[in-house]
Formats: C-alpha cells, sequence, structure tokens
C-alpha cells in the first residue's frame, strides 16, 4: 500500500510528541502576537504561552468552540494580516449562521498536501481520473479534495454537485475511477444510474471518497454493492481547515488523523473532562500548523472514538473512529437519548428498507412524537395498506428493540423522499412551530 508522506505518516512516540510540542508552542506565540480573540481567553485562564510546556500541558488550555467564529464574524478570528490571506470559505450553515475563516498561501499548500494523504491511503493513484461531485464555493469540500487530488497527479473533473444525468454522462465518456460526493449522493447516483441503464459494475469506478455527513457502515455496504468500488470515508470541518483533518487507508479500519498538523482529543462532551483511548465522546481539535486560522482545542461537535497504534497499512497515526453524529444532533424522545446515524444502522438492518429516510418531531400535547419517513424498496413497496402497516409495525418492533423508543413508522414509495448533492437533511423538527 502506498503512503504519500511515509516519514509523517509513521512518526510515533517521543518523535512525534516533540514534533507535537514545538509546532504547539509556535502557533500559541502566534496567537498571542496578534491578539486574536483567543488571547483574551487565555488571560482570562491566567495563561501564557510560556506556561505551556508542550503537548502535556494541552488540557490546561481552554476551548474554541464554535460561538467564537460567530461572535467575531466574519473575520475576526484571523491571525494574519488580511493581505496575506488568498482564499476565504465558509462553514455550509447547516448548524446555524455560517461561519467564515481565511487560508494564506502555506495553509492551501498544507491542505492540498493532507487530502493527498488521505486520498493516496485510499488507494488513488496518479493515473486516476477523479470526478468531484461537491459543490464549489464557500463549501470547503470542492476545492480542498480538488487541489488534494492534483497534488496525487490525478486527472480532476470538477463536476461540481446536481445534475445527475451530466454526472453519469461524465462517468461513462472520462472512465471516471475515483468519485468524490456525500454518501447520500453516491447512493442517489447509483439508484439513478440503474434506472437509466447504467452498469456501474462495468464501469471503471473503483474508489469513493466520501464525507461531509455521518454515514454507517450499512450505507457503506449499500454503495459498494450497487457501485462495485470501495468506499471510504474521510473527516474535516471549516474551522480547522476543511477535509483532510484524516481519512482512511484501503482496510478501512479507522481514519488516520494528521498527527502532525493536529493533536485529536475527545472529551465527555457534559463535563468537557478529557477522555481515554477508545472512550466514545467529543472530537477536540488543535491545528498545528494553520496560519491564518489557528485553533485551539475547538470542540467540534463530532462524536468519536481515538486509537493508537500501528496500523496493517504501515501507518501509525492515530485513528478516529466513523463519526456516531453531532452532540446537538442528539434527539431526546421520552428521556431516551437518540442520534440520527443510530437510527439509520437499525433501519438497514431490516431487509426492504431502502437507505433513505427523514424523522419528523412532532408534539402531541405533552409528549414529544417521533415518526420516521422510509422508504421501502421497489420488491417491498405494495399498494395492499395492510401488507404496509403490517411490515411498518415490524420496523417499528425493531426500531423499540435496538433503540428502546417508540417511533411511527411511515413507508413511502421508492424515490419519494428528496435527493441532493449536498448534506442529507435528515431531521424536521415541528415542535416549536
Amino acid at each position: 500500500m502506498n503512503i504519500w508522506n511515509e516519514p509523517m505518516e509513521t512518526l510515533e512516540g517521543d518523535e512525534l510528541a516533540a514534533l507535537q510540542s514545538e509546532r504547539l508552542d509556535r502557533m500559541l506565540s502566534r496567537i498571542w502576537e496578534a491578539s486574536t480573540p483567543y488571547r483574551k481567553r487565555m488571560e482570562e485562564a491566567g495563561l501564557a504561552p510560556s506556561d505551556v510546556r508542550g503537548i502535556e500541558d494541552l488540557a490546561s488550555l481552554p476551548f474554541t468552540r464554535k460561538q467564537d467564529f460567530k461572535d467575531n464574524y466574519p473575520l475576526g478570528m484571523l491571525a494574519v494580516p488580511i493581505d496575506k490571506v488568498v482564499r476565504l470559505h465558509a462553514s455550509s450553515g447547516t448548524t446555524g449562521s455560517r461561519t467564515m475563516v481565511g487560508y494564506t498561501r502555506a495553509d492551501i499548500d498544507t491542505w492540498a498536501e493532507l487530502v493527498a494523504r488521505f486520498a493516496t491511503a485510499a488507494g488513488v493513484v496518479a493515473s486516476d481520473v477523479a470526478q468531484i461531485s461537491f459543490t464549489y464555493g464557500l463549501f470547503t469540500g470542492g476545492f480542498g479534495l480538488h487541489y488534494g487530488l492534483e497534488k496525487v497527479g490525478a486527472t480532476v473533473v470538477p463536476a461540481s454537485g446536481g445534475n445527475t444525468d451530466l454526472q453519469l454522462t461524465l462517468m461513462r465518456d472520462l472512465k471516471t475511477s475515483v468519485l468524490v460526493a456525500t454518501p447520500t449522493y453516491a447512493l442517489h447516483l447509483a439508484e439513478a444510474g440503474l434506472a437509466r441503464g447504467f452498469d456501474f459494475k462495468e464501469s471503471s469506478l473503483r474508489v469513493g471518497l466520501f464525507g461531509a455527513e455521518p454515514w454507517s457502515e450499512g450505507i457503506r455496504e449499500r454503495i459498494e454493492a450497487a457501485t462495485g468500488m470501495i468506499a471510504t470515508d474521510n473527516y474535516g470541518l471549516s474551522e480547522v481547515v476543511g477535509p483532510g483533518v484524516s481519512g482512511e487507508c484501503e482496510l478501512k479500519r479507522g481514519m488516520h488523523v494528521a498527527d502532525d498538523h493536529f493533536i485529536a482529543e475527545v472529551i465527555d462532551p457534559s463535563t468537557g473532562e478529557l477522555l481515554n483511548e477508545g472512550e466514545q465522546g467529543e472530537l477536540v481539535l488543535t491545528t498545528l500548523t494553520r496560519e491564518a486560522v489557528p485553533v485551539v482545542r475547538f470542540r467540534t461537535g463530532d462524536l468519536t472514538v481515538l486509537e493508537r497504534g500501528p496500523c496493517e497499512c504501515g501507518r501509525r497515526n492515530s485513528r478516529m473512529a466513523k463519526v456516531l453524529g453531532r452532540t446537538d444532533d442528539m434527539l431526546i424522545i421520552r428521556g431516551v437519548n437518540v442520534y440520527p446515524n443510530q437510527v439509520e444502522k437499525a433501519l438497514l438492518e431490516v431487509d426492504g428498507i431502502a437507505p433513505h429516510f427523514q424523522i419528523v418531531l412532532d408534539r402531541a400535547g405533552e409528549l414529544d412524537r417521533l415518526e420516521i419517513q422510509v422508504e421501502a424498496t421497489e420488491g417491498v413497496f405494495s399498494d395492499d395498506t395492510w401488507v404496509m402497516r403490517k411490515f411498518a409495525e415490524k420496523v417499528e418492533g425493531h426500531l423499540k428493540a435496538t433503540l428502546n423508543v417508540r417511533a411511527d413508522v411511515h413507508l413511502v414509495e421508492p424515490n419519494t423522499l428528496e435527493r441532493g448533492a449536498g448534506k442529507a437533511k435528515r431531521i424536521v423538527d415541528r415542535r416549536e412551530v
């Protein structure tokens, strides 16, 4: 298996700790000298850069939160003058108002390096034709993957999002071998291709680089079964860099974190206390090389597990599990905590359910009501309402047994729920309407 930057991707132990400590010291000094909002946070905690001797003191530093970006919108988080910023991006705004971030020339080069690493880990090589079906614009996904794949040497097709017929035509005519998309859009392409007579398994597709939304192993299995390609996960967020924080290798045993550029921690989301390796909690990231917008202990809101130790692929980075969901995605239904990804996993355990669903929250009197609209597959859906009701009861029983929550399941015809190239909208909350 190829490794893009073997010296850095195999660094571990004392050598890694020394590099991280050195870069942490430089980064904190930059933040302090630039008088960023985080300097005030440190001063309030009675800390100066000289008080942090290395990564062993990281936990003494206060957190950075998404609210810090919102409070300093648009560019108050910059640690460099605006004339050093060569590009601006923004978050998708799916969890509220957008957050704006800047990149220096060095940041752009680093970003391409990070994407080249996880693309290579997934099996991408210079002879590949990579079709990017992410939307180009303020969203970091399209441009991040674009420059990283070019750095690998792949031929990049900037198809952008949507226009499914064009996507399938480009795949056929250009012999696309790498697909970049959200996992839900990859499923949509597979469905649309089947309806149009496009045989994915006879196509040139062999690697999928999927991200921008949480997705389960069940979705991976569906994508791989429908297309014949290896479906890999990668992770990033605009406040930290965009895609490039971590990504899976071909073995798919966790996403390798770029430890020389980021320090990853997992904390208890309720208390902020650091958790041990293997314990599930909220991912916290510290940038070590970011120039324009360095962040210290940024609370991502994403739930995962960290593991350390070498992988059989040869890399020795930390590895993070697939994101279970977000702390702000947690639903509390009659006292039971439920995440959309858990709902997805449970649904896909029932034969005859398609991987497209939407959670609708409503209130009946003083009680919350949970409805799940989910597509039945072609072979299962029927006009016979009794048959559909019995099947819905089967799904409801499985959800009750696995999640300990009662839900009203509403089965809909195949291809009924909205598809899109962006992040899937999983939750509709009518309780505040």
